[in-house]
């Protein structure tokens, strides 16, 4: 798909390049992609904190950038879709944006979540930086494809909906989301935002959830609970209060105005 649908042009390379600390790599490989992926989940937090906040600035790619590379701020899945794609136009690589539908039942849910799916050397490979605890680098999009990483593991299945990503819990796997390979063009992108941003039936507009993979663990933040994986440990889940709940917003690196910070204690008060 050209690159001019999308206004990749647009991209300060250069900034996000230095935003996530990377060196511009010569060209498109494996290598390459998995450093740029793997400083992408690292720098930005997974998050709907400007949902909760009602000043959304939009999927645009100048509004994605401002807010991400400029502010150093994360978002949800059509941000961190729409700027990885991006950035991965610019690098050279051959990108699709896909749609995904949430959950287990894919008839059940509505295209909202957005994945970058990579061809390189004819191999194809999914890469999703905006689900909230989802692959940890690229996987091959191959029917039964399984990988491990971080002790969390994944697997990619064929199904009559699309492509199934799960994660494994337990003896079992748990359904993530499903995309098709139905062509998606930026008004596709945006429709989804403004539903999954301004529907009051989403869930994003009742439960904050900021997440970040840090480098010896990976943390999952709600209006009132925590909970930190760590490879080889048992997983720590914890309610906790508003005073925690900022205390860990702080320590995720989110960063938000004095303003903004009243605003959001405020309104997570609300949330039940």
């Amino acid at each position: 798909m050209s690159d001019d649908l999308w206004g990749t042009d647009r991209l300060d390379l250069t900034a996000y390049l230095e935003r996530i600390g990377v060196t511009e790599p010569p060209g498109p490989s494996r290598e390459a992609l998995e450093e740029v992926y793997d400083a992408h989940l690292r720098t930005f937090t997974f998050d709907n904190i400007d949902v909760l906040l009602d000043q959304h600035p939009g999927v645009d790619l100048p509004d994605v950038q401002g807010k991400f590379v400029g502010r150093g701020r994360g978002g949800y899945c059509f941000e961190h879709g729409t700027l990885f794609a991006a950035v991965l136009d610019r690098l050279g690589f051959a990108v699709e944006r896909r749609l995904a539908r949430v959950g287990a039942d894919p008839t059940a849910a509505g295209r909202t979540h957005l994945v970058v799916v990579v061809d390189l050397d004819g191999e194809r490979l999914l890469a999703d930086p905006g689900f909230g605890l989802s692959v940890w680098r690229p996987i091959p999009l191959v029917d039964g494809a399984i990988e491990e990483l971080g002790g969390i593991t994944h697997r990619v299945r064929w199904s009559e909906h699309g492509w199934a990503l799960e994660r494994g819990k337990g003896e079992g796997w748990e359904p993530m989301h499903t995309h098709d390979e139905a062509l998606v063009v930026p008004s596709d992108v945006a429709i989804g935002h403004h539903f999954t941003s301004t529907h009051p039936t989403v869930h994003f507009r009742h439960r904050m959830i900021v997440t970040k993979l840090l480098a010896d663990r990976h943390v999952s933040l709600t209006h009132d609970t925590v909970t930190i994986r760590r490879e080889g440990e048992e997983t720590e889940h914890h309610e906790i209060g508003l005073d925690e709940v900022m205390a860990y917003v702080d320590e995720l690196a989110v960063p938000l105005t004095d303003e903004e910070r009243t605003r959001l204690r405020k309104r997570l008060t609300t949330l039940g």
